[in-house]
């Protein structure tokens, strides 16, 4: 039984509880209908014991789930196996970091909404270990040089064979912001224009000029999953990522990141944009 589940593993249960909750069933009678103690079903929506794909149809068919899509995407995360590479920043990083790789490893498309800092799987070194030496409490040099090779790891999304699509709104200010100076800026805008011009990446800018704009408080980082059921929303907090995947949430969050995107500049338009930025430093 595992004691300490990672993120996927919980949301995987997550998702086994709310298709039993649809049903209007109770655990007890979850386990009756599969001849197992109430127990095992309670640590199977605690991510406490793996699944295997047969059960997952299994339960599916007593739930009266005739979601396709979920039930087969649901099936094919119980066939995840092996250690991710975030693992080795096991006993370095806080677990929740290693979450956020993990579910980025994951995704069919990301979507980020920044109002201050350019999107993390954009930043440079020199720019990423900026903003963690502005941690409270500061943290050490090993801590920070921890930080940003963990950065830039998971920057491996956008490199790979297949390379997960990216679609990044980023307003003014951060492009504004002079973090590490003007050397490191211009590097740091050099970079972002750069990976602009990849086909699977998309970035929109919200000039100043724009306004107001919904979702202008916080910073959003979307994943999409196989199924829009299994999409994972993202709110980067001083105190690391607090996740949300409920279906109300998850529907809110669509709507700012459309009417963000609406009121920002088209991609040209945003890439001529960022050169006169760099051309201003």
């Amino acid at each position: 039984m595992r004691t300490n589940p990672t993120g996927r593993q919980l949301r995987f249960g997550t998702e086994l509880r709310k298709l039993r909750e649809r049903a209007g069933l109770t655990s007890t009678e979850a386990g009756q209908l599969m001849g197992i103690k109430q127990a095992q079903v309670s640590n199977m929506e605690a991510g406490r014991v793996g699944v295997s794909a047969e059960r997952v149809r299994i339960l599916a068919c007593h739930y009266d789930c005739s979601d396709r899509a979920l039930v087969q995407a649901l099936s094919e995360m119980t066939n995840e196996r092996g250690r991710g590479w975030w693992e080795e920043y096991r006993e370095i990083l806080p677990a929740v970091l290693l979450d956020l790789a993990e579910v980025e490893h994951h995704a069919t498309m990301l979507r980020t909404a920044v109002t201050v800092h350019i999107p993390g799987l954009f930043q440079t070194t020199d720019y990423a270990r900026e903003i963690f030496r502005q941690d409270v409490p500061e943290m050490s040099p090993p801590d920070i040089e921890h930080r940003v090779s963990f950065r830039v790891k998971r920057q491996a999304v956008l490199y790979r064979d297949d390379p997960t699509p990216h679609q990044a709104i980023i307003h003014e200010a951060a492009l504004r912001m002079k973090f590490g100076g003007p050397t490191v800026t211009r590097v740091q805008l050099t970079h972002l224009l750069d990976m602009s011009e990849r086909p699977h990446i998309t970035i929109h800018v919200i000039p100043f000029h724009a306004g107001t704009f919904p979702g202008s408080g916080q910073s959003i980082y979307y994943s999409n999953g196989p199924v829009p059921q299994l999409d994972t929303v993202n709110l980067d907090q001083s105190h690391g990522p607090a996740f949300l995947d409920s279906e109300a949430q998850l529907d809110k969050y669509r709507v700012l990141l459309d009417r963000m995107e609406a009121m920002a500049l088209s991609p040209m338009q945003s890439r001529d944009f960022i050169h006169k930025v760099v051309q201003d430093l």
